[in-house]
């Protein structure tokens, strides 16, 4: 099973890859105290944890949303044929995520909008593709909806200097400005509502226009939460960040925020990442959080 009902919405998940990222636990969320990680082992091996190699497993994927009548993207994934000197992972990759797409039923003219959450280079990727040797935009037909607080962040003109330093180069140029040259990008501030189920705001802390989406359909909520969770084990650590935070002390605020809301409406957490079941359902516990349940997705079982 791959899609869900929300209501009159449905959402449908797409794979572009799924497997080891390199880092162990610590490295990729250093926050976590050392106990969390062992008492939580049980249930993120093995979709959230390699119990070879003790490396960490995550999902890059497309989130496709059926909302009145339109196609929606939510975060476009690491795409093919990308140069990316400081993130081999996703430096060239020839994967069948179009394919994939289409056999949702979406081919790229149908999609009407994209939403990237911001703009990490595994959340843009397919914005763009290559042709002739030249990035045009993978989605013509589409609307493509960018923080405007991300896209100035990113934009190399304006001379901002991420933490990670280089580590998402040629990023903007080659995934976000063909896009916007082309006319195609809504550069939206604070929120902005896409339909009367759909609702984008601001959610900053991982970069500094990160944003979340909102779905409410009937009684059903759900959150998109983008990378404001790399692992499970930040709902029961709502203060760990991950070692791609921009702002440590934002993105703790941010994310006690968006779980405590989901929690507080029974709404399923939609991250980016996530293997196994791809969401979850978040409960208080005391400050913290804890997993209800999982969403009914069929776990990914291979790598790619």
């Amino acid at each position: 099973m791959e899609s869900i009902a929300f209501g009159d919405i449905t959402v449908t998940r797409i794979r572009e890859y799924y497997g080891p990222i390199g880092f162990a636990p610590a490295d990729i969320v250093p926050d976590i105290p050392k106990e969390t990680w062992e008492n939580a082992r049980s249930w993120l091996v093995p979709h959230f944890l390699d119990p070879g190699t003790q490396v960490v497993n995550a999902a890059v994927q497309t989130w496709l949303i059926r909302s009145e009548g339109r196609n929606i993207l939510v975060d476009t994934g690491a795409g093919n044929h990308k140069e990316r000197p400081y993130a081999p992972l996703w430096s060239h990759l020839d994967t069948d995520f179009l394919a994939r797409l289409e056999q949702a039923g979406v081919r790229p003219e149908d999609v009407d909008l994209v939403i990237n959450t911001h703009l990490h280079n595994d959340h843009v990727g397919w914005n763009t593709c290559l042709e002739d040797r030249h990035w045009v935009p993978t989605f013509p037909n589409a609307t493509y909806l960018i923080p405007k607080t991300e896209f100035d962040f990113w934009n190399p003109d304006n001379g901002h200097t991420p933490r990670i330093g280089r580590g998402h180069q040629n990023v903007f140029e080659d995934s976000v400005a063909p896009v916007h040259r082309a006319g195609l990008t809504l550069l939206w501030e604070d929120s902005h509502r896409i339909d009367a189920g759909l609702r984008l705001e601001a959610a900053p802390g991982h970069t500094p226009g990160s944003s979340v989406l909102t779905l409410a359909s009937g009684s059903d909520r759900a959150v998109f939460v983008g990378d404001l969770l790399h692992s499970p084990a930040q709902i029961l650590e709502p203060d760990a960040n991950s070692c791609f935070c921009e702002d440590p002390a934002g993105a703790r605020a941010t994310r006690r925020r968006i779980l405590g809301w989901a929690a507080d409406h029974n709404a399923l957490v939609v991250p980016a990442h996530f293997g196994g079941h791809g969401a979850a359902e978040v409960v208080r516990d005391g400050s913290k959080f804890a997993v209800k349940g999982w969403a009914p997705l069929t776990p990914y079982t291979d790598h790619d």
